[in-house]
């Protein structure tokens, strides 16, 4: 897809600082050519975040993941390591997992060809009688796969910059919290009518609380911090809360102790992390709440949410009664949050539907997004600076 002149022009004005830049086109959430144009160059060319790595825990433990229309296998390797293959036999394209669970290694449903954790071509019913047939030349396409911080990272890309030069200072940003220790709690997957990138903003702003969620967490939240300054592909910043914000404001009695080590201002709120391009997390002072957006056309999206928690918490006596508690919180801010994108969406593809202007301080997230967003597609398609 080529971008052309007029789209050209309003993302350039996207790349200003967030008191003069204008939000991303209308066009960009409504329109299937620029959504394949993001899929090519923002999931399949740099580093995406795909949750949390104790999703495959042990060695053998594997999950089927589709990511923008990449169908890949997450596991754990024998020696711990996280590995990412495609998941798509060697023989004839057969899909080789479906789900996640443990195994010893990865057979085909369709002619038995049997794959190594570590992606080798192990076995191959009757294929000594094929001239020249190596076994070697035959194992699984493998992809870059590393872990930060308990998050784990898929790069389609081999020629893609290190994840360490992506992140930049995210871990040092990041280390009051302890994120590496924290346990899953909960994952639950959902489609929203809404662009994919939609979902994620409206999780990093700060404008809509009084409006979309008067009654439910609005009372929790104290203005936002001026947002961090970072060179890594991430925005950030932290707020003050009244209580817990892994509460709604009604039920602030059934808050758990602060993670273990954390202290100062990082004990008094919540930092709102969003790693580019797709997935975003709060960090709280008792919990972490972590959110996953992949396309799933220009109009609708698949929704990944996790919640995780200090294993000393979950030994706790009633911790189980209090994790209901957090869960409902999640569930009730979004119940409230699709209503509001899905109007919006429709919003978006009037044909008067046009760019506005960021609130710097209530939308700082937002804006550093849409620059980077803006950056991305316009050097992807050649464009001078």
């Amino acid at each position: 897809m080529a971008l052309d002149d007029t789209l050209q022009h309003a993302l350039q004005a996207c790349r200003a600082p967030a008191a003069e830049a204008y939000s991303i086109p209308p066009r960009c959430y409504t329109d299937a050519t620029v959504e394949a144009l993001e899929v090519e160059q923002l999931f399949r060319q740099g580093w995406i975040g795909v949750g949390r790595a104790d999703l495959v825990k042990a060695p053998g433990d594997f999950v089927a993941l589709d990511l923008a229309g990449q169908a890949i296998i997450l596991l754990r390797d024998i020696d711990g390591g996280l590995r990412a293959f495609a998941n798509t036999c060697r023989h004839r394209g057969a899909r080789l997992v479906e789900g996640q669970g443990t195994c010893r290694g990865l057979r085909c449903p369709f002619h038995s060809w049997f794959y190594g954790l570590d992606g080798r071509l192990v076995a191959a019913p009757e294929m000594d009688a094929v001239e020249g047939f190596d076994k070697a030349d035959y194992g699984l396409k493998t992809y870059r796969a590393e872990e930060r911080l308990g998050f784990a990272f898929i790069c389609l890309n081999p020629d893609a910059p290190a994840l360490d030069t992506v992140l930049a200072e995210f871990p040092a940003i990041h280390a009051p919290w302890p994120l590496e220790n924290l346990v899953t709690t909960r994952r639950r997957e959902m489609v929203v009518g809404c662009n994919w990138k939609a979902f994620l903003e409206v999780f990093n702003e700060y404008y809509h609380l009084p409006f979309v969620h008067a009654d439910s967490i609005d009372d929790v939240y104290l203005p936002p911090d001026v947002p961090d300054p970072v060179q890594g592909a991430f925005a950030t910043q932290f707020g003050p809360t009244e209580g817990t914000g892994g509460l709604l404001q009604d039920e602030q009695d059934k808050a758990l102790p602060p993670m273990p080590g954390l202290s100062g201002r990082a004990a008094e709120g919540v930092r709102y992390t969003w790693v580019f391009p797709n997935m975003t997390f709060a960090a709280g002072r008792d919990a972490l709440w972590v959110y996953e957006a992949y396309p799933l056309g220009p109009n609708q999206c698949r929704v990944i949410q996790t919640a995780c928690f200090p294993r000393e918490t979950l030994d706790l006596t009633g911790a189980d009664e209090a994790l209901a508690a957090y869960h409902i919180r999640l569930d009730a801010a979004i119940d409230e949050d699709i209503p509001a994108l899905e109007n919006q969406q429709r919003g978006l593809a009037s044909p008067d539907a046009a760019q506005g202007r960021f609130q710097p301080l209530l939308e700082a997230n937002v804006a550093r997004f849409a620059a980077w967003y803006s950056d991305t597609l316009l050097h992807s398609k050649g464009e001078k600076t």
